[in-house]
């Protein structure tokens, strides 16, 4: 089986593309993470990702300055210099400029906080909890202009508990997004496929994941 080539771009420690990282040690994942590039030469998750074998760069977007398309074109160039086929955002922080996005269209994956298309952008554990909501989760989905409006691959759900906080909410929704974006990425890798319910338990928290079975 080919592996197609993996980028993954954070910003942060990178917890999520940890998980990609993991399921890559699996020979029978389809991906193969060949590049991991941050947009801060501090970021937590670059000395992780060397831990893995795998190459690991930054590049600081303050350089730039306010030329957002100069900064993502040097990402670009790096990214096509390792033969990235796919990316995955994993914690980028950063607002990526149409070129970019048109220069990666349907290779570009993304992972949001929150069930879309309820509560995009920012402050979505809070958002929430403010709602009333009884159920929360993330998404797996395509970036494209709009922010956070890509088509979706798959979602995962967790319950919301009485008293539960922004970070008590959070920390169960990030062990869902572990279980659900090595599964998207595999079936976005293999050309797609049609979403089915899976329920997950991890760590004492059950998951239920909507996406196609990796």
């Amino acid at each position: 089986m080919s592996r197609k080539r993996l980028g993954i771009l954070i910003s942060g420690r990178g917890s999520n593309m940890e998980a990609l990282l993991k399921a890559a040690q699996d020979p029978a994942w389809p991906c193969e993470p060949v590049l991991v590039l941050a947009n801060k030469p501090d970021a937590g998750g670059l000395e992780k990702a060397r831990g893995f074998g795998v190459k690991a760069v930054a590049i600081d977007h303050k350089i730039f300055g306010k030329n957002r398309e100069a900064f993502d074109r040097a990402m670009n160039e790096t990214l096509e210099a390792e033969g990235v086929e796919l990316i995955a955002l994993a914690g980028f922080m950063r607002v990526l400029t149409p070129w970019f996005v048109n220069q990666w269209a349907g290779r570009l994956i993304n992972i949001h906080p929150a069930l879309l298309p309820k509560y995009p952008g920012v402050d979505t554990h809070n958002r929430a909890l403010a709602a009333g909501d009884l159920v929360h989760g993330c998404t797996v989905h395509q970036v494209t202009a709009g922010v956070d409006e890509g088509p979706v691959i798959g979602s995962a759900e967790v319950d919301v508990a009485p008293g539960d906080t922004e970070v008590t909410l959070a920390a169960r929704v990030l062990k869902a997004e572990h279980v659900l974006y090595p599964r998207c990425l595999a079936s976005v890798a293999r050309g797609g496929g049609t979403r089915v319910r899976d329920d997950v338990v991890v760590e004492g928290i059950t998951v239920r994941v909507f996406a196609p079975r990796a």
